[in-house]
Formats: structure tokens, C-alpha cells, sequence
């Protein structure tokens, strides 16, 4: 079995091709990934055994340039990223049985596969994107007042109406250069009826966000066997447990003293800290030796020697804390971030913090709550239930997909 995945988008859509790369590697299976050139992206599939081929620009120049991304820069990268696929990926699928696309709205994949008479599965981490007759776009279902059924309808078809603004003409225009027709409705020509979402049921309760007949498999996860930094060991073996501060591929450009909110408010409950330096650039405020700063670290063995782990709600590192057993304090930026929140405080695992921008009086507050030993003991008792075969089921999923053993089922 020969299989092409691909991805546009940060850490939190690549890691989890990368593990399920491994595992389809472990199989037997002939695996190609194509996703974005950022180096630490090139590492992270390294460490699944996998080369990365490079389609389109570095997410981090995206996000991290000279300006912050907007609307202009959008509908330029936009054409940018399809062009990019209808070159890289039509030459990459040559002699795969399946594509498998994931990230930013892969426009582009499907009419490859179309062309060359391959299989396609579209794959996601949270349902946020996908059409409902009950939920507007990016709304949490039962956490706001719903507009009227004709309502959500209209927010729908806008949804629909923004995504062919952006990749519409160039979807079309590499179409016809493929000799295929056009395209009404890009999004859901790109979603099929039928999409994957590699997610936790626990941690993200699915059922009745989607019109869409989804195939649930589990999160992804790369097992990570590296050891820690032996100046990380040392600080973690000088004191008590630290409370873990980072935002990962979030620049958080609105926040620029967020280091110095952090470290006074984790310090004012008598708990060192640990600063996760991420895109954002998080440092040290001064030279006390109760806070230490990591670079890119296995997140899997850190999270089980941390007292709690303050991020932004990404799907990656939502799971690993849930994995850990240890309470989470969650600060939504983006798109689906608030979801994972939301799904954390119901479960009784840690806290939603109300903003993206937390002051001192605010996050003091929340980590009261969170560090409570209530919460510890019970993201404890619900690390038991999260799923960790993801990626063996996706990985049978697409063995059956290409041998005809039937048509996919619910996982």
C-alpha cells in the first residue's frame, strides 16, 4: 500500500500525520508526506522515519512576519497554497493508492486524486468547520444561543460563499487545466460526505456538531521516546512541581508582556515555573532560579512532572495534558481553541480562561482553581479513558480502503 498524507498548517496539523506516518511504516505501507517547510517540521518527521516534502512557504513566516497576517495576505495565500498542491502533490501521488489531506483547507488534493484515479479521505481534528443544520460556523454546540434554523442556514452558505472567494478561481482554473469540471462549492468538495476526525470522543464529544456521516478514529499521536534536556531534569529534580506556561505556534502579537503576567501570577501560588519559549519568543523576566525556559521538548514525559499546564487549546496539546493526568488551564486564541476549552472545563480537568488576553488578576485566579487537588485527581482518574490507538485505526481504515474490504465504518 502506497500512501501520500498532506498538510498546510502548524505543529498541531503536521505531528499528527507524523505519527500516523510511523504506525503505517510499522505496517509495511510505502508512506510520503508532503506539508510545510518549517525546519522543526522536517525534524518531527525525521523522528517518524518519514522525509518531508516541501509544499508551500514556511508557516512560521506566515505567522511570525513582519506583519500580522491579514485578509490581503489570506486571499494571496490562498491561490498560493493551491498552485502549490496541484504541483507537488499531482507529482508525490504518481503510483499511491490513497491521498489523505489535512490542515488548512487542502483545496486542491481531491481534484489530484480525481485525476489520477486514486483514493481520497479528508481528515481533521475537531469538527468546528464542518456544516450543521443546528451550530453555526466555529459556534461550541450548547455553549451560545443559536440563531433561527434559517439562520444558520444563511451562516452556512456565507461560510461556503468565503471559501470559494478564496480558493474558487484557483481551484477551477487548475481544473480545467486538468481537463476536469468545475467546482460549485469548493468546502464541501473538499470535506466529502464522509470526513475523517482524528480526535479523543472523551475530550471531544462529537456526536450531533456535524450533518456530515464522520469516521471517528482517535487522536494521532507520535510516540516520543526522547529523553529530557539533563539541565531540565535538574531543574525538575530541585523543587517542587513547576506549573508549565506555553502557547506553541501562537505568536500572540496582542500579548506582549505575557511572560511577566505568567511568571508573577504561577509565582504568587508559591509554585515555580516553566516557560515554554514557542512562537511567541517566551523568556525569562529576570534571573531567579524558580523559572526555567525550554525550547521544542518531549511534552509526553514533561507533562507527568508538572503540577499543571497552562496553553492555548490546540488539539495536540490538549490530548497530551489529558494523557498526562495533569490539570489544564486553557487560554483559547483561535479557530477551535475554544471548543478544547470548553471540552476541558466540562470534564472537570482543568479551566477555560474567559479571553485570549489574561492579566494577572485573571490567570491568578483561574490557577487557583486549577492547581485545587479536586481537578488533579480528577484529570487523573480521565487520562484512563483517552484514546492512544488512533493511528492503528486509521491505519486499518486505509488498508481496507484500498483492498475493497468493504466500505469505511465508524471506528
Amino acid at each position: 500500500m502506497r500512501v501520500l498524507l498532506t498538510t498546510w498548517g502548524s505543529r498541531g496539523d503536521v505531528e499528527p500525520l507524523a505519527g500516523l506516518a510511523s504506525r503505517l511504516l510499522e505496517l509495511g505501507a510505502e508512506v510520503r508526506v508532503c506539508a510545510p517547510p518549517d525546519e522543526e517540521f522536517v525534524e518531527l518527521l525525521a523522528r517518524a522515519g518519514v522525509p518531508l516534502v516541501p509544499l508551500g512557504p514556511s508557516v512560521r513566516s506566515v505567522v511570525n512576519g513582519a506583519k500580522p497576517p491579514s485578509a490581503a495576505r489570506a486571499f494571496e495565500l490562498a491561490p498560493e497554497l493551491v498552485a502549490a498542491r496541484y504541483e507537488t502533490l499531482t507529482m508525490e501521488a504518481e503510483g499511491c493508492d490513497v491521498l489523505l489531506a489535512t490542515g488548512l483547507m487542502p483545496a486542491g488534493a481531491r481534484s489530484v486524486a480525481e485525476k489520477l484515479g486514486i483514493r481520497y479521505v479528508l481528515a481533521c481534528f475537531h469538527t468546528a468547520g464542518l456544516p450543521s443544520s443546528k451550530y453555526p460556523p466555529l459556534s461550541r454546540p450548547g455553549h451560545a444561543s443559536s440563531p433561527e434554523e434559517t439562520d444558520i442556514k444563511t451562516l452556512w452558505e456565507q461560510d461556503a460563499q468565503r471559501v470559494n472567494a478564496l480558493y474558487g478561481e484557483a481551484e477551477n482554473r487548475h481544473r480545467a487545466e486538468f481537463g476536469l469540471p468545475p467546482v460549485e462549492n469548493v468546502r464541501d468538495y473538499v470535506f466529502t460526505e464522509r470526513p475523517w476526525l482524528a480526535a479523543d470522543p472523551t475530550l471531544f464529544p462529537w456526536q450531533d456538531h456535524t450533518d456530515l456521516d464522520v469516521v471517528v478514529t482517535g487522536p494521532w499521536i507520535l510516540p516520543d521516546e526522547r529523553p529530557l534536556p539533563a539541565n531540565l531534569e535538574t531543574f525538575l529534580e530541585a523543587g517542587e512541581e513547576p506549573v508549565y506556561v506555553g502557547f506553541g505556534s501562537m505568536a500572540l502579537r496582542t500579548s506582549p508582556g505575557l511572560a511577566r503576567v505568567a511568571v508573577d501570577a504561577v509565582r504568587a501560588q508559591g509554585r515555580r515555573v516553566l516557560l515554554a519559549s514557542g512562537w511567541a519568543g517566551l523568556a525569562a523576566v529576570d534571573d531567579r532560579d524558580d523559572c526555567f525556559v525550554v525550547g521544542e521538548v518531549n511534552q509526553q514525559a514533561l507533562f507527568r512532572r508538572v503540577a499543571a499546564v497552562v496553553h492555548h487549546g490546540g488539539a495536540g496539546t490538549t490530548t497530551t495534558a489529558a494523557l498526562a493526568g495533569v490539570p489544564q488551564l486553557v487560554v483559547p486564541q483561535i479557530a477551535d481553541q475554544p471548543y478544547w476549552a470548553s471540552g476541558v472545563a466540562e470534564l472537570g480537568i482543568g479551566v477555560a480562561h474567559d479571553g485570549a488576553t489574561p492579566t494577572y488578576d485573571s490567570l491568578s485566579a483561574a490557577l487557583t482553581t486549577v492547581l485545587a487537588p479536586g481537578i488533579r485527581e480528577r484529570a487523573r482518574a480521565v487520562s484512563g479513558t483517552i484514546r492512544t490507538d488512533g493511528t492503528t485505526v486509521a491505519a486499518k481504515l486505509l488498508h481496507d480502503m484500498v483492498s475493497g474490504e468493504g466500505r469505511s465504518t465508524h471506528a
